[in-house]
């Protein structure tokens, strides 16, 4: 199983029957989670990769009757630098 977070941004904040459509998108085997950010208009959406594709996860949305403006890209934390190694002394 890979695990794969897409993030989309809609237009108008999502309806009641739109809310339950998205919840019948869990019963789709490879949807693992939803979750809305309703202050930043995103849905964003955990899949199985090796079930799903980006496209088929867009169209199950916006069957459902979510008005998807844009797929937004997600920014991983900065990894941080590894430390430099120790420099030899000969003793």
């Amino acid at each position: 199983m890979t695990n794969v977070d897409i993030v989309f941004r809609y237009a108008t904040p999502p309806t009641e029957a739109v809310t339950f459509a998205l919840a019948n998108t869990r019963e789709v085997y490879g949807i693992r989670r939803l979750s809305f950010d309703s202050a930043a208009h995103t849905l964003r959406v955990e899949y199985d990769a090796t079930r799903l594709n980006a496209a088929a996860v867009a169209q199950l949305i916006r069957q459902a009757g979510l008005q998807i403006t844009e797929e937004l890209a997600l920014t991983s934390p900065a990894k941080a630098p590894e430390p430099a190694p120790a420099a030899y002394t000969g003793n």
